[in-house]
């Protein structure tokens, strides 16, 4: 068993969740995100939201801190609103996860305050499989 559980996860994201109103087009903190790394590093990040779309989920912040750090491989992540509930990554995030290790593809996603499901379970078609298997 990880020495960082689910509660911690969804309380660093939950910590950092907060709305702040950047600018007249642009607010962040709506979710935050909280990762495990294999080496047992926590990273996190809030998501950003813009007017035209050109925002990113907080799961994106994410995995841009940990990769600062030199860092690929997530056993765990949690993101969660500002009221604390416990929200999945979107397609988008499943898919960055996924390819910026392949080995993420088995990490341990919370979907619930005690629902744990991997990434495959998740993402059972990565772009890679639709590709070779020529479902487009």
């Amino acid at each position: 068993m990880l020495a960082v559980n689910i509660d911690i996860l969804i309380e660093k994201a939950h910590e950092i969740a907060g709305v702040y109103n950047a600018g007249e087009y642009c607010t962040s903190g709506g979710v935050g995100a909280a990762l495990l790394t294999a080496a047992g590093n926590i990273y996190t990040g809030v998501c950003i939201d813009t007017a035209c779309g050109l925002g990113f989920c907080a799961e994106h912040a994410a995995v841009a801190e940990m990769l600062k750090h030199r860092e690929s491989e997530i056993k765990m992540i949690a993101a969660v609103n500002t009221d604390g509930k416990v929200l999945p990554p979107c397609g988008r995030c499943r898919e960055l996860m996924y390819q910026v290790n392949p080995l993420n593809i088995d990490t341990q996603v919370i979907i619930g305050a005690d629902k744990l499901v991997t990434l495959r379970e998740l993402l059972p078609y990565t772009w890679q499989d639709v590709a070779k298997q020529g479902l487009r």
